[in-house]
């Protein structure tokens, strides 16, 4: 990192992307790198004389207590992010007025959206160093955010993400231009000359002749970006932590979610649109459906009022449901996921010590798994987007202490994302998957961490055939390719070509897994595992490395195989690493 600031690594340029995953310490080796160029550079004297940390408002606090941590007194940081206007501006003119030896508070703590509008007094003058926290946040240089971070008057550019690739490469572009404007060309030329070789090489169905110009376009991106990009995965630490068992469970859909299903799937609304995405188009009404069918796996009652409405592509739907269904009480029966859920739940709690963290992308959900933890009489405690930073605290400290007798925390993935430890948890159910793979990792890591002292099990619910294991897919491909450009993976399997990734909305009734199906599985002899994964896979490895288990033979986890014949069809499991033994 020091070699990149100093421009050691690139002549003419000061930036660098700390890429490390979670965990690994990115904020402690910012906070010495900040101390360095204020207080102890090779010359014996201040490499520069203030620095500005860019970070979500819920980070800002977290910040301030880590440079007073391990700085003290010795180096006094300004965190700034409520408080009138004027207040604000004022605070920020006295900053950017301070030079030399008279800076009184070298270091500047920020939130994106405060620093966004108040940039004009923040371009005032030079600044020595910028360091962006979630810096994904900068995956687009059209924003307003991302244009008033690059009109600060900065060379030394420090951004910090675990996930720097979380939908496609010209995000990258965008989070590499930021640090290190102009390495990659203009974003036109870096998508003609990158971008489109490298992405048509990674198809399914590309030819030899494009894989091979996408693997020499890749090795050419990453003799560029490998200067400036510090990159170690949370691999290094797994001997430190209790072993991880990750399951993508498959759950079957009960009759009533079938029969909703294909009555949406074959409405004249989703039928224009199957019409329409076969021309590269997709509408407004495309993501409401799509979000229909997302909400239908998770349980039927999260569309009832639109069924009752009758809205478009739901027109007819209300005739589907029991004549005496009512959505005010959870009937678990009618949601193949949620009636595994329920099993797990009552399993984990009659025959562990265990607590869960529950994550779901909707609060509706949120309140579904509250109407289920009455009728059940569980504790729990909910952190959503509604609850102040303070509160969250609280809720966070509480649930962890052992003695609490909250035995669930149910979480919105958005709200939930980053920064919090939940380790009073040791298993977390993840009940729907999230476009973009780098919100789930990071939901998922919220019990696997510095300090849990338990083994971990994580589940991933899929309902089976249907949207979300298209989702999942999706996924997968942007992991794949994530892998490839950052961790430099270089036989992340071509699984799913880029027309099958379009195929959204079909329901698929005759498979115990559809990601399964299109693996073409030569581990698997008639759905059968015959060979076991690679010894030197893990839970980071492709999934097609995993374990693969039609039935309940061979799974590790007690909980999974008492609910199996509740509605499971199909799970993938495999572990962080294998248990460390000391010798006696």
């Amino acid at each position: 990192m020091w070699d990149c600031v100093t421009g050691v690594r690139i002549p003419g340029s000061q930036g660098c992307i700390m890429a490390d995953e979670m965990g690994l310490g990115k904020t402690l080796q910012c906070i010495t790198l900040l101390w360095t160029l204020l207080k102890q550079s090779p010359d014996a004297k201040p490499t520069i004389d203030k620095a500005i940390v860019v970070t979500p408002s819920s980070l800002v606090k977290n910040w301030y207590n880590e440079i007073n941590k391990w700085l003290g007194t010795r180096v006094n940081a300004l965190a700034i992010d409520s408080g009138s206007k004027d207040q604000i501006d004022r605070n920020l003119d006295s900053f950017m007025s301070q030079q030399g030896r008279r800076v009184s508070s070298p270091i500047l703590i920020i939130s994106y959206e405060t620093f966004r509008l108040h940039a004009a007094v923040l371009h005032r003058g030079p600044i020595g160093l910028v360091i962006c926290d979630e810096g994904h946040r900068l995956k687009n240089c059209e924003n307003l955010t991302y244009q008033a971070l690059s009109g600060l008057k900065c060379r030394r550019r420090v951004l910090l993400s675990g996930t720097p690739i979380q939908n496609d490469l010209l995000e990258y572009f965008s989070l590499v231009h930021f640090v290190n404007t102009g390495i990659l060309g203009t974003a036109q030329e870096f998508k003609k000359r990158f971008e489109t070789p490298i992405l048509r090489g990674r198809d399914a169905s590309a030819s030899d002749k494009d894989q091979k110009r996408g693997e020499e376009k890749l090795k050419e991106l990453l003799d560029i970006v490998d200067r400036c990009i510090i990159r170690r995965t949370a691999s290094i630490l797994s001997k430190y932590l209790p072993v991880k068992i990750e399951q993508v469970v498959c759950c079957r859909l009960t009759p009533l979610q079938t029969a909703l299903y294909k009555h949406m799937v074959q409405s004249k609304l989703v039928q224009a649109q199957l019409d329409k995405s076969k021309s590269g188009k997709v509408t407004g009404s495309a993501f409401t459906a799509i979000t229909q069918l997302k909400k239908l796996c998770n349980h039927p009652s999260l569309i009832y009022e639109r069924c009752l409405e009758g809205e478009e592509g739901l027109d007819g739907a209300l005739d589907l449901f029991p004549a005496n269904y009512s959505p005010k009480h959870i009937q678990p029966e009618l949601s193949g996921k949620m009636l595994v859920l329920d099993y797990i739940l009552a399993m984990t709690k009659t025959k562990t010590s265990d607590k869960v963290v529950l994550v779901s992308n909707y609060t509706q959900t949120l309140d579904l798994f509250e109407k289920l933890c009455r009728s059940r009489g569980y504790l729990y405690v909910r952190l959503d987007g509604s609850m102040t930073i303070k509160k969250r605290a609280k809720v966070v400290e509480r649930f962890n202490n052992p003695s609490s007798p909250e035995f669930i925390f149910m979480l919105s993935s958005k709200a939930g994302g980053c920064g919090l430890n939940l380790i009073g948890a040791n298993r977390l159910v993840m009940f729907d998957p999230d476009w973009n793979p780098a919100n789930d990792e990071q939901a998922m890591a919220r019990v696997w961490r510095d300090g849990q002292k338990k083994q971990c099990y994580i589940y991933r619910l899929l309902a089976t055939g249907t949207i979300e294991e298209k989702i999942f897919q999706r996924q997968a491909h942007k992991k794949a390719l994530s892998s490839c450009v950052v961790d430099q993976e270089e036989d992340v399997d071509r699984h799913f070509s880029l027309d099958e990734l379009r195929d959204l909305f079909p329901l698929n009734e005759d498979t115990i897994s559809d990601t399964h199906d299109k693996f073409k599985c030569r581990r698997c002899v008639n759905r059968i595992q015959v060979r076991p994964p690679p010894d030197d896979s893990d839970c980071n490895s492709d999934l097609s490395q995993w374990h693969h288990a039609a039935d309940k033979r061979g799974l590790q986890d007690l909980m999974l195989k008492a609910c199996w014949d509740a509605a499971v069809t199909f799970t993938f499991h495999h572990r962080s690493h294998e248990e460390q033994r000391g010798v006696v």
